[in-house]
């Protein structure tokens, strides 16, 4: 068993195309060499700024042998057959043909024996393949070249057993040009830049650590969190913690130096938000925090060499680069304050928050109505949730947003309180957008969940009105995110929230002709379709964020299927009420009950093309067990209807509870296909209603198990 090693040497690779160009050139490679019929032990792939590397472990020296099996004519078959199959089977004489029986016939096969190729032949059509089909986000080509790739390719290192590979990138109108395989690599740009020869992986890891290049990434991520860390223990401070930025940095540097700068003072009135965005964004750089969490003057900032005199001079430059950053940043500060927020309404009027569903002038004042709606939902003011609102969207039109577009709600926040307004309408601007995933905190102040609902609820109507729903994995406008931060801020707050009256009331803020399309804010004819596909579409999320949390989506559908639910908190309380009653003896036997008392009026229904709906004749009760089920179903009927309206959905489950005796005894004695037809319909009138009953709890025709 060998080892083979490639790695392919180029300018930079842009860092967020790294990781997936690792995996890709080995899931090519690896394909490759199972096409090839090579087996092998394990893969890795490694990648760094300059150079994508991949070493394959446990390759055989040669392809296994093969033996190939050719079915020819039948026996006694004309001769000019038998020579034909002869010719192409490559047999000079009909004995070396085997007889085997096919069916009721003899007929002659042809047993080829075929010698496996040896590995290294193989190689150089395998990677060239590989290579050659990569695909990247953006590519290029360079000289006189057609081969394209990431960025210009200097050079191929391509070895099988410690022996180089025969291979070349021929894309080239001129022969000469061509990229051809050798057995060597360059190390660190900089630091160690001649050409070196290696015989294996691990005299390759070995020879770059000694250039100056850590191909492992997870090493030069190690290196760079525990130095990083260490420079800032050493002042008292702490690394805030960025794992994005992490992964981006670990791929700008072959050689990672984390070093410590210093940022002046005079810039540190600048909100601290645009301070690490800018060094983020801009420069790279990781921020540090203070015993309190707060944005420390000091920043690491990670090169990618130690630099002659320690460091100095790189820490100098890149403070001297900071400075100018973070002086525009202050100018924006200091100009933005200059004019109020409110006074920046009217400029929306000039953003186009979609070309069929206005401005964000008009927008800003549909929010407004909504949060006023939602405000008595959420306990907030109204007053304050509209100034929220109508304020919640001017900070766009700011200097500082619009340098960082991420910042926006975080600034309006600040310049909020710059103005003077209240503090709960300044968190409602900054918290309105959230929140933004999963992982991201959910509003829980009055104002901003009235404010973070009235956006997102007007996102989902709008672009549902005119038909700009997401399909498949494409979902252009957030409306799942949306949908998502809608259930989050209903469920963690527990808000008893209309959503079908909310849908409706947001839809008369828009003008719908009868083609469809949106024109502009006003008009007042309700949307009943969009509110009970909106309803559809929350169930779906619904679903998919409680699936994480060990909850049963059947259990959902089961009660969104009664129709109507469009209060979530309640949704879910009876969800869990139907879930703990399922666990139980009762509840498990209760769900086969109702499955093989709903199977036989189906299939009688269906039979008698009839309906069986409908009260049972108490007359016609011949039995004792018909009896009492007849008694316990109108009184678990009522029972549940009434801790329905008072949403005690546990004494519900209580009622259900107690139909499993009756019905259990029902099943054991009474025939209910019986001869007399008067009596058999009458049972599965009964049987119906143990279907119906059922059906007040939920649709137990949607749980599973």
């Amino acid at each position: 068993m060998a080892e083979l090693l490639l790695e392919l040497l180029s300018e930079e690779i842009p860092a967020r195309m790294q990781a997936r160009a690792a995996e890709d050139l080995k899931r090519l490679v690896c394909d490759g060499l199972k096409k090839a019929q090579l087996s092998f032990e394990g893969a890795q792939a490694y990648v760094t700024p300059r150079r994508l590397a991949i070493v394959v472990d446990g390759l055989p020296e040669k392809q296994p042998d093969i033996q190939i099996e050719r079915k020819g004519p039948r026996v006694g078959s004309p001769q000019t057959a038998i020579d034909g199959f002869l010719r192409s089977a490559g047999l000079s004489t009909l004995d070396q043909a085997v007889i085997r029986q096919v069916g009721k016939n003899d007929f002659y096969f042809a047993v080829l024996h075929q010698s496996g190729r040896p590995t290294i032949e193989l190689l150089g059509d395998v990677l060239r393949e590989a290579i050659k089909a990569m695909s990247w986000p953006k590519s290029m080509r360079w000289a006189e070249t057609k081969f394209t790739w990431v960025r210009p390719l200097h050079n191929i290192l391509a070895l099988f057993a410690g022996e180089q590979v025969r291979l070349s990138i021929e894309d080239v109108p001129r022969p000469e040009k061509a990229i051809h395989a050798n057995r060597g690599t360059r190390g660190h740009r900089f630091l160690a830049p001649d050409f070196f020869d290696v015989r294996s992986f691990a005299d390759y890891k070995a020879k770059l650590a000694a250039a100056k290049v850590m191909v492992d990434r997870n090493e030069r991520r190690a290196v760079i969190a525990e130095r990083a860390k260490k420079l800032a223990g050493a002042e008292g401070l702490d690394v805030r913690a960025d794992e994005a930025l992490l992964e981006e940095v670990v791929g700008l540097v072959e050689w990672p130096v984390p070093m410590i700068g210093r940022i002046d003072a005079a810039f540190m009135d600048v909100p601290q938000e645009v301070l690490i965005t800018a060094m983020r964004a801009h420069q790279k750089y990781f921020s540090l925090l203070d015993a309190d969490g707060r944005l420390a003057p000091r920043f690491v900032v990670v090169a990618n060499t130690p630099g002659k005199d320690g460091g100095r001079d790189i820490v100098a430059g890149n403070e001297r680069v900071l400075r100018a950053r973070l002086a525009d940043a202050k100018f924006f500060w200091d100009q933005d304050r200059k004019r109020r927020l409110e006074d920046r309404v009217e400029r929306l009027s000039e953003r186009v928050f979609h070309a069929r569903l206005g401005s964000d002038r008009e927008r800003v004042e549909r929010i407004a109505e909504l949060a006023d709606m939602i405000a008595a939902h959420t306990g907030a003011d109204a007053d304050l949730a509209k100034r929220a609102a109508r304020l919640c969207k001017a900070d766009l039109t700011t200097e500082m947003v619009g340098e960082f577009p991420e910042l926006q709600g975080v600034m309006g926040r600040y310049y909020a309180l710059n103005d003077g307004e209240l503090a709960e309408v300044a968190d409602a601007i900054a918290e309105h957008y959230s929140p933004l995933g999963p992982g991201d905190r959910c509003p829980s102040a009055p104002v901003s969940v009235a404010v973070a609902l009235a956006d997102k609820v007007d996102s989902l109507v709008g672009f549902f009105a005119i038909d700009e729903k997401p399909t498949g994995s494409k979902d252009p406008f957030a409306l799942r995110r949306a949908a998502l931060g809608v259930i989050r801020l209903i469920v963690e707050n527990r808000l008893r929230l209309p959503l079908l009256d909310v849908f409706d009331a947001t839809a008369k803020f828009y003008s719908m002709p009868s083609d469809g399309e949106v024109v502009r804010p006003g008009w007042s004819e309700p949307h009943e379709r969009i509110s009970w596909d909106l309803l559809d579409f929350f169930a779906d999320r619904l679903k998919a964020h409680l699936r994480g949390e060990g909850v049963r989506h059947d259990l959902i559908t089961a009660v969104f299927a009664l129709g109507g639910e469009d209060d979530l908190v309640r949704l879910l309380s009876r969800v869990d009420a139907l879930k703990d009653f399922l666990e139980t003896d009762d509840g498990a036997n209760l769900l086969t009950a109702y499955r093989r008392a709903s199977n036989i009026v189906r299939i009688e229904e269906k039979k008698d093309t009839t309906s069986y709906e409908g009260e049972a004749d108490e007359r016609l009760l011949s039995q004792a067990e018909e009896t009492e089920l007849y008694n316990t179903l109108d009184k678990a009927k009522r029972g549940i209807a009434e801790a329905l309206a008072g949403e005690r959905f546990g004494d519900a489950m209580a009622c259900l509870a107690k139909l499993r005796p009756p019905v259990d005894a029902f099943f054991d004695t009474v025939t209910v296909n019986c001869e007399d037809a008067h009596l058999r319909v009458n049972r599965l009138r009964l049987l119906a209603q143990i279907r119906s009953a059922l059906g007040g709890v939920a649709d137990f025709s949607h749980i599973e198990g």
